[in-house]
């Protein structure tokens, strides 16, 4: 059994991790707000730019857009998105997994190569053959989180579509968490490019829905390049928001287990004061016994 001089320092420690632990849960909330409010007001206008995007990708031939393509994949390009810090539950690990899950079983037999977004993803596969460091992507600087911005974030969908365009890779796939609520972040397998198009779609193609302004020209130089960049910002808006949710749960669960760890170190570090003033007063009465005998 520890003594009464471990058991105090135990609950000492535990008192100070526990202050840590709600400092930090604070600090996670109110950044969660601020990322929250920037997914909630882009994800609207990014959903309906894609659904444009997708609608006038269709009326196009693939020879016009760079950004459509056919036929068989063997290049893949993987852009997980993780967070440079820990202490946020499964958020790093579960993106992890899915990529090495799409690596091994989707893309079995296609050359992967992948763009780690944020340290953690990065240390993951630095290692790997999977992560190129003098490629036409750079590996991204894992300081973007700090400067995060729409400027910023494309610079590197440029370089994505750039590449994609000059046929160095036949797919581009975002890996990111999907942020849902402070609780609850979805793992997110989505395709970047080639650009999808709708079932029925190659139909209102044909059907002359669309009236071109100010031409076909600019909608594909212009328009397409401009939704895409903002589809890239979303997910890393939503890996953003999703980081701060994950983190505030976990130190929220870190904070209430040290409470309980704290309280039941206190009632074993009560038992153990009153055991040995119990064994005190015997010895006491004991040795008196003794000499009135």
């Amino acid at each position: 059994m520890p003594s009464l001089k471990e058991v105090r320092n135990r609950i000492v420690s535990v008192g100070s991790t526990m202050q840590i632990t709600s400092a930090m849960k604070m600090v996670s909330a109110a950044k969660l707000k601020r990322a929250q409010d920037a997914i909630t007001q882009m994800r609207p206008y990014a959903n309906k730019l894609k659904e444009i995007l997708e609608n006038v990708s269709a009326t196009l031939d693939t020879s016009e857009n760079a950004y459509a393509r056919t036929g068989a994949v063997k290049n893949v390009l993987i852009v997980a998105f993780t967070s440079n810090r820990g202490l946020a539950g499964a958020f790093n690990n579960n993106i992890i997994k899915q990529t090495w899950q799409l690596i091994k079983a989707d893309y079995a037999n296609c050359n992967v190569t992948i763009v780690p977004v944020g340290k953690k993803v990065y240390d993951a596969f630095k290692r790997t053959e999977y992560v190129t460091e003098g490629g036409s992507i750079p590996v991204v600087n894992n300081e973007l989180y700090d400067k995060l911005s729409f400027d910023n974030v494309s610079v590197i969908a440029e370089k994505v579509m750039t590449a994609f365009a000059g046929r160095e890779y036949d797919k581009v796939v975002l890996v990111y968490n999907q942020f849902k609520n402070a609780a609850v972040q979805m793992t997110t397998t989505e395709q970047f490019l080639p650009i999808e198009q709708k079932e029925g779609d190659t139909t209102k193609a044909q059907s002359g829905d669309y009236i071109f302004e100010p031409s076909k020209e600019f909608i594909v130089n212009d328009l397409i390049p401009r939704s895409l960049k903002t589809q890239f910002y979303k997910a890393i808006l939503d890996s953003f928001a999703s980081e701060h949710g994950a983190r505030m749960t976990a130190m929220h669960k870190a904070t209430d287990n040290a409470k309980s760890m704290q309280r039941d170190l206190k009632i074993s570090y009560n038992k153990a004061r009153q055991a040995a003033i119990t064994k005190e007063i015997l010895e006491i009465v004991g040795g008196a016994e003794a000499l009135n005998g």
